[in-house]
């Protein structure tokens, strides 16, 4: 375990450039950047957008320079953590920019219909109505954020020498599904089905909204059993900033798939089994919720599986670790 003076020691050979998070979030920055320059014109919020993006960049030099008048592990951990904090800053930007795009659900819904000869979405919660499946459904996808974090900061804490790869597969792993978002707009079930109709989705009609979403981000109200704890949990997370955007694949399933390969990694198996049971939970939950389709979750285990390997030979082949 990290002790509490490592965290404070001055480095001897203090890394002079930037991070490998850094660069990573650099470049999403200019590949969005370079997205929004070109379609000025269309996308409703540039301005701020743009402030944003240099405010990101301000701070992540001001955190630089203070690394480097500190050297310690102390400011290099809070230049990793910054980049992983953004995170939750970065999700809605998807929506700014891929609302200008045609809407795919109907294609989706469809393949969706295809496959299971229903709408798993809309039945699911129908099915299962009992307040005790329903607060666990919903805690399993509540515990989202909390799974990031428990994976990255054990690492941070008792597998110390691995910290920085494990920031790297998380935040890339993000980055790969919120450039997929942005120029695959498919919305999910709690949006597309009110924008559609649900008397539509009960006959499996599944019309083209085209750019409904351009204007509208209204959504189905979350099913379950609404006095539960973590009902109002997920509930007000939605409230506060769900988008229309981010369906397939799901990253709730593809992230929590690449936690669970880090868990396993790790060697820890109280932390691997305390998330393989809110993992199983989590890919139940996005469908019973109506934030994803059935095919997203499937989406979101094959991307995870070709992200995580494919990163970790990227951090193996030291292109960005030296």
């Amino acid at each position: 375990m990290i002790g509490f003076k490592h965290l404070f020691k001055i480095e001897k050979k203090p890394r002079k450039g930037l991070l490998t998070v850094e660069w990573i979030t650099l470049g999403y920055l200019l590949l969005t950047l370079t997205v929004i320059l070109f379609c000025y014109t269309k996308i409703q919020n540039p301005e701020p957008m743009l402030m944003g993006r240099g405010r990101i960049v301000v701070t992540t030099l001001a955190l630089w320079a203070v690394y480097r008048l500190i050297p310690c592990h102390f400011t290099h951990v809070c230049r990793v953590i910054f980049q992983l904090l953004l995170l939750s800053w970065w999700y809605p930007d998807t929506y700014e920019i891929n609302r200008i795009f045609p809407n795919l659900d109907h294609l989706f819904a469809e393949y969706e219909q295809a496959v299971f000869g229903c709408q798993p979405a809309l039945l699911f919660s129908q099915a299962f109505t009992n307040p005790v499946f329903s607060e666990l459904m919903h805690m399993g996808y509540g515990s989202y954020y909390c799974l990031i974090f428990l994976v990255v900061l054990f690492y941070l804490f008792f597998r110390n020498q691995e910290f920085d790869r494990t920031a790297f597969i998380v935040l890339s792993a993000f980055f790969i599904y919120y450039v997929i978002f942005i120029f695959l707009p498919v919305t999910g079930p709690q949006f597309y089905y009110l924008a559609a109709g649900l008397d539509n989705i009960s006959h499996g009609v599944f019309p083209n909204v085209g750019d409904y979403f351009a204007t509208h981000s209204d959504n189905l109200p979350i099913p379950g059993y609404a006095d539960g704890f973590f009902y109002k949990f997920v509930a007000s997370a939605h409230e506060a900033g769900e988008c229309p955007t981010a369906a397939f694949p799901s990253s709730h399933v593809g992230i929590t798939t690449i936690l669970l390969m880090l868990a396993w990694r790790s060697r820890c198996k109280p932390l691997f089994f305390f998330i393989l049971p809110l993992y199983t939970l989590m890919c139940f939950a996005t469908v019973y919720i109506q934030a994803h389709y059935a095919i997203d979750v499937f989406g979101g285990w094959i991307s995870a599986i070709i992200i995580y390997f494919g990163l970790s030979r990227l951090w193996k082949l030291q292109i960005f670790n030296k």
